[in-house]
């Protein structure tokens, strides 16, 4: 859930006399920090630790970690990238487990030529596969970060640099994400690899990031479609949910029974991270499907396959958020990994779904293998349950973090006419099924 990278920079001049312009950069623009709000994770939020390790001549030199803190939103591929700007001429000398994305002008040094001389440098984390030489721990992810509840263990990045940062405004890799200023506070204790010392560090800063989709602005991405068994109508996705077919520009979406479709799309296994849709009338990269299956005496059961209609990514590590009042009663949930949300600790309404590692935790890009789905079964609460109004049906969806377009409330199936007390069950059928048994026999 962290990512990490370390650098040494040195400046050329005292240290009360520069400062640092630090743009946690999976953005271009900055917000102010109180308009960052995410209502279904209140705490969540990404950290950014500076460690001061060891002082120098003209600095020092720290270790950075960003911890991913968030419970459902994971920082993607192509990942975070990081950036600032110098206010005298320092540069940086060294770097592991990332790399500034220029070198600069170093013209000026005649020995030993430093790792990067630009006033504005850009950094971004290496990738995976890289040399154990030019690695740190927590480094080397290719800037992808998981989240807090599907892997901790691959949360957090690390690098280090010789001074702390301000006014940071973080993307990941789009916008929405607003940081407060850096706060002193307790040195980070380190325990060595035998277990048997503790160090600490020199001093200790803290930054903290947090994310809004209103901030973030963002097209949609993803959208929901419904069905159920009482109904024949399946609604879709709401048209143009994620944006129109731009029938004046010609391979601006894919169409799957095209006969050339091979020569666009990219062989599986390969991410281009600018989209490549299939065409269809929502023209979403994802959509989830929402279907009522089954009707049991106590139990109902509700099917939910994911779509990737995006050529140009298979999404790792994918989860969803699922609000729904009936999820305080879930009995059991197939092929799907499940943790319960509670925001908000009175209210049990809100659940994260992701792939069991190994098994379905890729969705791949679109095409034959482009879904994953799963069951989940619930107990009915007698005081609220009710197939009327569209009740059954999901609130609110997010993928990967995203809200999801919902259709309009008027166009949810609807049960038909008076068939609002109708139960279909096995221990029914099979009782109905029992008494005709009985009735043939006696007549005989």
């Amino acid at each position: 859930m962290s990512n990490l990278f370390l650098f040494i920079a040195r400046s050329f001049f005292n240290l009360s006399s520069f400062s640092v312009l630090l743009l946690f950069l999976l953005s271009l623009s900055s917000f102010t920090a109180t308009e960052a709000y995410d209502p279904l994770d209140p705490n969540g939020n990404i950290t950014i630790k500076w460690d001061i390790m060891s002082w120098t001549a003209d600095g020092y030199v720290a270790v950075v970690t960003i911890f991913n803190f968030q419970q459902y939103r994971h920082i993607q591929a192509p990942g975070w990238t990081l950036g600032w700007k110098w206010s005298k001429k320092e540069v940086i000398w060294s770097m592991m487990g990332g790399q500034t994305t220029e070198q600069g002008d170093c013209s000026r040094f005649k020995g030993n030529i430093p790792h990067c001389c630009k006033k504005d440098p850009t950094v971004v984390d290496l990738l995976p596969g890289t040399p154990y030489n030019q690695q740190i721990a927590n480094c080397c992810k290719g800037g992808v970060l998981n989240s807090w509840v599907q892997d901790p263990a691959t949360a957090a990045s690390s690098f280090q640099l010789n001074r702390v940062p301000k006014n940071f405004t973080l993307k990941a890799p789009g916008p929405g994400y607003t940081c407060g200023p850096a706060k002193i506070v307790k040195p980070s204790r380190f325990v060595t690899a035998d277990k048997r010392r503790v160090t600490q560090a020199l001093m200790t800063w803290n930054v903290t990031c947090t994310y809004s989709q209103f901030l973030a602005q963002k097209t949609p991405t993803c959208c929901v479609s419904l069905s159920s068994f009482y109904n024949e109508t399946i609604v879709p996705c709401p048209q143009c949910a994620c944006g129109c077919q731009n029938t004046s520009q010609p391979g601006s979406c894919v169409d799957p029974k095209a006969p050339h479709i091979a020569s666009v799309v990219p062989s599986t296994g390969k991410n281009n991270y600018a989209p490549l849709v299939q065409c269809t009338s929502h023209m979403c990269p994802v959509r989830v499907h929402w279907h009522v299956k089954l009707n049991y005496k106590e139990y109902w059961r509700v099917k939910v396959t994911i779509t990737n209609f995006n050529y140009n990514m298979n999404y790792t590590q994918w989860n969803l958020v699922v609000q729904h009042p009936n999820f305080d009663n879930l009995t059991q949930i197939f092929s799907f990994n499940y943790k319960s949300l509670t925001p908000y600790t009175a209210i049990n309404d809100t659940a994260m779904l992701w792939g069991v590692k190994f098994f379905n935790d890729l969705l791949s890009q679109a095409g034959q293998l482009g879904n994953v789905q799963s069951e989940l079964l619930f107990r009915k609460d007698k005081a609220t349950f009710t197939f009327e109004k569209g009740w059954a049906f999901a609130r609110r969806i997010y993928f990967n973090g995203d809200n999801c377009v919902m259709p309009p409330p008027d166009a949810y199936p609807w049960l038909p006419n008076g068939s609002s007390h109708q139960l279909i069950s096995t221990l029914s059928l099979l009782t109905t099924l029992l008494a005709a048994m009985a009735f043939l026999l006696g007549y005989a």
